[in-house]
C-alpha cells in the first residue's frame, strides 16, 4: 500500500436522505480535502484541530462553482478508524450532491476506494486483528439484535483475545520444551512432561467448546433456511403469512398461486429463520407452474429446515404421500394445517410414512403457531438461546481454522503420551500456532484477505 494513496469513497446508502457521507483517508487526504473546502474567513482544514467539525461549503476548484453545503471533519493519525488522516464531509443526502463531492475529490487527487479497504487499512495498520474486521460486517448483516451482540463482541476482540490467550499457552509450552531439548544437560527448571500433557489437554478441551459454539454462531450470523413445501392450496401462503404476522405471500383459493419464492425472515429466541414459501408440488402440464415444481424440489434439497404442509379437512393425496417421502432425509416439521375446519386427514398414515413431528396449526385462526414456532427453534438449537458472556464463533473460516489447530494440538498430545521425540512434538505445536494465526490474521495468506475484504460495500 502506498503511504500516499488516499482513497475516497461515499459511505452511506446512495438515495435520498438526510445526510450522505463521504470519506476519505490517507496521508494527504486533508490537503485534498482543502482543495475542494471553502471554510468562513478564508481558514483551511489543514489548519484546524483534530476531530473537530466544521461548517464548510464544497466547491469545484476549476470553476469555483458551489456544490453543497456541508459539515467536515478532520480527524488526524493515529485516532481513526483507519490510522491515517481521515476527512469525512457530511453533504446533503442526495445522489448528485454526494457524486459530484466524491468527483472533485478524485480530481483533486484522492483515487476511488476499493470494497472494504478502509477497514482493510484498518487492519493493515494494526487497528484490529483480521478476527475483528470480518466482524465489522457482521455487525452491518446482522438480522436480530442478538446476532448484532455476537458480532459487536468479536469486534470488540472477545474471540481474539481468547485466540491470544490459547497462542500464548502453547507459545510457553512450546518455550519449555524446546529449552529441554536445547538444553538438556544444563541444570534448568523444565516443566515436567507430565504437566505439559494436562496443560495440552486442558488446552484441547478449550478449543472443543469454541468449535462447538460455531453450530449457534452460524444460526446468529447466517440464520437458518425453512422451506415451507406442500401441494397446492394446503395453506403455505397463509402460514407464512400468519408466521411473519403480515400479508406477505398472495393468498388466493385458486390453486398454484405461487409460482416462485417468496422469502422473508423472522425472529424465533434472537436467531433469524429465513422463510421461504415455495410452488404447490404436483404434476402440471403448465411451463411456468412446472418451473415452480422444480424450484420447490431444490429448494427443499437446500433447505435446513423443511415445514411439510398438509390440509387437515381433506384427505391424504398421493401428492401428499410423495411429498412426504421426498422430504424424509430432511430435517422436517409437518404441520397439519386448517384444523378449524372438520378434520379428514389419516395423521397416522402420515406417522407410518414419517417420525417427523406433527403439530395442528390453523393459519387463518393464528391455532398452534407458538407451538410450531418452538419446534423450529428447538430443532436447530434445542429450544436453548445462548445469551451469556462467552465466546462464540460465528465464522466458519474461524471454525475450519480452530479444527485444525484443535487436530494438531490432539497430535501432538498423542506423541506425548507415546514418548515422541519432543523435536517433532515442537514441529507440530508450531503447525498449530499457524493455524492460530489465521484467525488473528499473522498467518492467513493474501489471497483470503483479499477475499475477505472484496465482500465488504464500498465505503466501509
Amino acid at each position: 500500500m502506498d503511504s500516499i494513496d488516499t482513497i475516497a469513497a461515499i459511505s452511506t446508502p446512495l438515495g435520498e436522505g438526510g445526510i450522505g457521507i463521504l470519506r476519505l483517508s490517507g496521508s494527504v487526504s486533508i490537503k485534498i480535502a482543502d482543495k475542494i473546502i471553502e471554510l468562513p474567513g478564508g481558514e483551511k482544514l489543514i489548519q484546524t484541530h483534530s476531530h473537530q467539525m466544521k461548517l464548510a461549503h464544497i466547491v469545484n476548484p476549476r470553476t469555483n462553482e458551489t456544490l453543497d453545503e456541508a459539515l467536515v471533519s478532520v480527524m488526524r493519525a493515529p485516532k481513526t478508524y483507519t490510522r491515517e488522516d481521515v476527512v469525512e464531509i457530511n453533504c446533503h443526502g442526495g445522489i448528485v450532491a454526494l457524486q459530484e463531492t466524491l468527483k472533485v475529490a478524485i480530481e483533486a487527487g484522492a483515487r476511488l476506494a476499493k470494497p472494504g479497504e478502509f477497514t482493510k487499512r484498518a487492519f493493515l495498520n494494526g487497528r484490529i486483528d483480521l478476527a475483528q474486521a470480518e466482524a465489522v460486517i457482521d455487525v452491518i448483516r446482522s438480522k436480530t439484535k442478538e446476532g448484532l451482540d455476537v458480532a459487536m463482541k468479536q469486534l470488540e476482540g472477545g474471540l481474539s483475545k481468547k485466540i491470544n490467550e490459547i497462542h500464548q499457552q502453547v507459545t510457553n509450552l512450546l518455550v519449555q520444551m524446546e529449552a529441554s531439548i536445547d538444553f538438556s544437560d544444563e541444570d534448568l527448571e523444565i516443566l515436567p512432561r507430565d504437566e505439559m500433557g494436562s496443560q495440552m489437554r486442558s488446552l484441547s478441551e478449550e478449543l472443543k467448546a469454541l468449535i462447538a459454539s460455531s453450530e449457534t454462531g452460524k444460526i446468529y450470523r447466517d440464520g437458518v433456511d425453512v422451506v415451507i413445501a406442500g401441494r397446492p392450496n394446503v395453506g403455505k401462503s397463509s402460514l407464512m403469512n400468519a408466521l411473519l404476522r403480515e400479508a406477505r405471500a398472495i393468498v388466493t383459493p385458486v390453486p398454484g398461486t405461487t409460482r416462485d419464492i417468496v422469502e422473508e425472515i423472522i425472529n424465533l429466541g434472537g436467531a433469524p429463520f429465513k422463510l421461504r414459501d415455495t410452488a404447490g408440488i404436483r404434476r402440471s402440464h403448465d411451463e411456468v407452474e412446472k418451473i415452480g415444481v422444480e424450484l420447490s424440489h431444490k429448494a427443499i434439497e437446500d433447505a435446513e429446515i423443511v415445514l411439510t404442509v398438509f390440509d387437515g379437512s381433506e384427505a391424504l393425496l398421493t401428492e401428499d404421500v410423495e411429498i412426504l417421502n421426498r422430504t424424509n432425509d430432511r430435517r422436517t416439521i409437518i404441520a397439519i394445517n386448517k384444523i378449524d375446519l372438520p378434520q379428514k386427514i389419516d395423521k397416522e398414515r402420515i406417522a407410518g410414512v414419517s417420525d417427523s413431528k406433527q403439530i395442528a396449526v390453523s393459519a387463518t385462526k393464528g391455532t398452534g403457531l407458538e407451538e410450531l414456532e418452538r419446534a423450529m427453534l428447538d430443532m436447530v438449537l434445542s429450544g436453548q438461546v445462548n445469551r451469556g458472556t462467552d465466546v462464540i464463533v460465528a465464522n466458519v473460516r474461524h471454525q475450519k481454522a480452530l479444527e485444525k489447530a484443535k487436530a494438531n494440538l490432539d497430535e501432538a498430545l498423542k506423541g506425548m503420551n507415546q514418548d515422541v521425540p519432543e523435536e517433532f512434538i515442537c514441529a507440530i505445536l508450531r503447525d498449530m500456532l499457524d493455524d492460530l494465526g489465521e484467525i488473528s490474521g499473522e498467518t492467513v495468506q493474501e489471497n483470503i484477505v483479499e477475499r475477505i475484504f472484496s465482500q465488504f460495500c464500498i465505503g466501509k
